[in-house]
């Protein structure tokens, strides 16, 4: 999802994500109250990895998008919720000074070189990877909840370019007045979403398959 990355101890690779019974579906739940997303209190971040014998020479990076949209629906069973939450594929950001600190981890310093990060939306939106320009949304829906130890276990179908894939997502649930709060972090491989991770120079740089998936989201009555 990127141009290249620099140094890093790459996630653990991920068992492949189950998909949800079979025959799941995205529906509404009877009776349910709906919860808009507020995106100026979402978030979610996707970390790259680079790897390969030229390594050094690339940055690690971090996608993140602040436009989370769409509801969550609640009901008095919480394994009934369900969402339906899309983004906008061309107002990603990449490698956020900010984002980077954050994270407070060696192997993302928070200064990227400006021509760096915009090589690396470049590719991103290319139509080799996101082609955001034929498909400009990525969408999350719900499709199943499964009680988990510390929160849930949820399968997500993810619509990315005319294509559904299946997931499953990790979720704790934090529930406020008035307010549904959702975070969570996980390991996806670009490959489980149809991508074929970018490499140059004979595979000497290369953008890793695994990477790490972090959100936080906050719905509102």
């Amino acid at each position: 999802m990127g141009l290249s990355a620099c140094q890093t101890t790459p996630p653990e690779p991920p068992a492949t994500p189950a998909a949800p019974p079979a025959g799941a579906e995205f529906a509404i739940p009877p009776g349910a109250r709906e919860y808009r997303v507020d995106p100026a209190a979402s978030l979610l971040q996707v970390l790259v990895y680079r790897g390969g014998a030229m390594a050094r020479l690339g940055h690690n990076h971090v996608i993140a998008s602040h436009d989370l949209a769409g509801s969550v629906y609640v009901t008095g069973d919480p394994l009934a919720t369900r969402f339906d939450v899309t983004f906008p594929v061309n107002e990603l950001t990449v490698d956020e000074p900010g984002l980077r600190e954050a994270l407070g981890q060696p192997e993302f310093p928070p200064q990227v070189p400006q021509s760096a990060r915009d090589g690396t939306r470049v590719n991103l939106l290319s139509a080799a990877l996101l082609d955001g320009a034929n498909h400009p949304q990525i969408r999350l829906r719900a499709t199943d909840v499964r009680a988990a130890e510390g929160g849930y276990d949820v399968g997500v179908q993810v619509t990315f370019r005319d294509s559904n894939y299946s997931l499953r997502v990790p979720v704790v649930v934090r529930h406020e007045a008035g307010t549904v709060v959702a975070t969570g972090e996980f390991q996806l491989r670009q490959t489980d979403l149809g991508l074929k991770p970018f490499s140059v120079a004979m595979g000497t740089l290369v953008v890793l398959d695994d990477m790490k998936v972090r959100f936080s989201l906050t719905a509102r009555q």
